[in-house]
């Protein structure tokens, strides 16, 4: 297996994913729309781009741009599309994300088995 992703790689994934899911709200809401509604669309197709693209290829698009991979833990197949969808959501709930293990596993991959 490779090598763990380091903080900047994962910020960077995330960064473009989350950009990817503004613009996609943006054909709906406009961009700097500060009501409810596109806050909850923006990240409900946060959840469902990563969730869906992890569950096929091991990798949304901004984990693909930074080089990074999903396996499930502990014997590296493929994540199964509820594993993905769970991780998603969690990383989207951000606090399960710092909650680090002595293997530098956040929350979010123990919960999901990733």
């Amino acid at each position: 297996m490779g090598e763990r992703a380091g903080f900047l790689r994962r910020f960077g994934a995330i960064s473009v994913d989350w950009a990817i899911a503004s613009f996609t709200t943006a054909l709906i809401y406009p961009l700097q729309s500060s009501a409810l509604a596109p806050s909850i669309v923006r990240l409900a197709i946060f959840v469902f781009e990563v969730g869906l693209l992890t569950s096929l290829g091991g990798a949304s698009i901004g984990k693909r741009v930074f080089g990074i991979r999903v396996f499930s833990w502990p014997d590296y197949f493929y994540v199964k599309p509820g594993s993905a969808f769970l991780r998603s959501l969690l990383v989207a709930l951000v606090i399960p994300v710092f909650l680090i293990d002595g293997q530098g596993r956040g929350l979010h991959e123990r919960l999901s088995k990733t």
